[in-house]
């Protein structure tokens, strides 16, 4: 497994790579000057499960803004930086636990030495940052066109320009909207260095496409011990982006907690309206951190059985349903009653675990 043995980076309080736990990011969308908004969708993202949130520094007023937003949170905060090398000190100053830069696009190796020299002062880690739709003129010609191998080789030169200048506190991040892009790439550069990787499908789209182009790409390497930490890029709250990260990695076997909702597609056999009622426990378990399996069953065929495998389960019948715990049948409810007996009994359950 590739992510047991990359190198440990750590940002702020956590420490990425090195078997330790994924850890699940994301970015901001406010204007980073506006401290109050900005601290405000934070805290959101805290509460949903946000582990790292990165924020874009596009200006000197955004870079001042950090100091007083790192007073608010309680997560490491990553600074985004393009193009300008002083907003990169700028933000180190004022407090980033880490910078995401493209060394391509912020200037000179004297500019980027100074960005390297501060940054192994202050024990900053650099996450270095390249994208398929930024690849460099040669390596384009070399590779006849943008390929994984030029990307790759891309990200290779960016360490290894970060690493003459006397530093190693690096994570990798390889961007390419393209699923099958993605992967290939980040197999080929798992296969040759050891730093930790931040992946994610970048550009993937809104809540739909974005959550299946998402899955898809990131699933492969999760499967292959590939990634220490995670962003999905969805087009709209980020706080989608937390819930589909952590539903992401409980599928696959990589984290505990929270409510996992299984449910019956549904067929001419249903009784109740079990679409409506199973979106129903969904939103009400969304935030839930009881590590519970429930599920949601809509006739007396398969319900009764698959509802016995989970902790709590519901099957349903002619506008009722039975409430199933451990495989044991507690009762029979009314259908308008169901979800606020599960309810009572999922806090139940979670108090007792607890």
């Amino acid at each position: 497994m590739h992510r047991e043995h990359t190198k440990k980076v750590q940002i702020g309080n956590l420490v990425i790579g090195g078997g330790n736990p994924i850890r699940i990011q994301s970015m901001t969308n406010t204007k980073t000057q506006n401290v109050k908004e900005t601290v405000e969708q934070i805290h959101r993202l805290e509460q949903a499960g946000c582990e790292i949130i990165r924020c874009a520094v596009p200006d000197q007023k955004a870079a001042e803004a950090l100091s007083e937003i790192k007073k608010e949170i309680s997560i490491p905060l990553v600074a985004d930086i393009h193009f300008d090398y002083k907003l990169a000190l700028a933000a180190m100053e004022h407090g980033a636990d880490k910078i995401r830069i493209n060394p391509g696009n912020i200037g000179s190796k004297d500019k980027i030495k100074q960005v390297v020299d501060m940054a192994r002062e202050r024990n900053i880690p650099i996450r270095v940052g390249v994208n398929s739709g930024s690849l460099e003129k040669p390596l384009i010609e070399k590779y006849h066109g943008v390929t994984p191998e030029g990307i790759v080789e891309s990200a290779l030169d960016k360490v290894h320009l970060i690493e003459d200048c006397g530093y190693d506190h690096l994570v990798v991040s390889i961007k390419a909207s393209d699923v099958l892009f993605c992967i290939k790439a980040h197999e080929l550069f798992a296969g040759q260095s050891n730093y930790p990787l931040h992946i994610g499908i970048t550009e993937s789209g809104t809540l739909y496409s974005g959550n299946i182009k998402s899955a898809a790409g990131l699933g492969v390497l999760l499967y292959q011990g590939i990634g220490d930490t995670i962003r999905v890029s969805l087009t709209g709250d980020p706080v989608e982006e937390i819930r589909t990260a952590k539903l992401l990695l409980r599928t696959m076997g990589l984290k505990k907690g929270g409510v996992e909702v299984v449910s019956c597609p549904t067929c001419g056999r249903t009784q109740i309206d079990l679409i409506k009622l199973a979106s129903q426990v969904e939103e009400m378990t969304k935030d839930m951190t009881y590590d519970l399996k429930v599920a949601v069953m809509g006739c007396v065929v398969n319900g009764p059985g698959e509802a016995k495998e989970a902790d709590l389960g519901i099957a349903g019948g002619i506008g009722e349903g039975l409430l199933i715990r451990k495989g044991e049948i507690i009762k029979k409810v009314p259908e308008q009653e169901l979800l606020s007996v599960l309810r009572e009994e999922l806090i139940k359950m979670g108090e007792e675990r607890n």
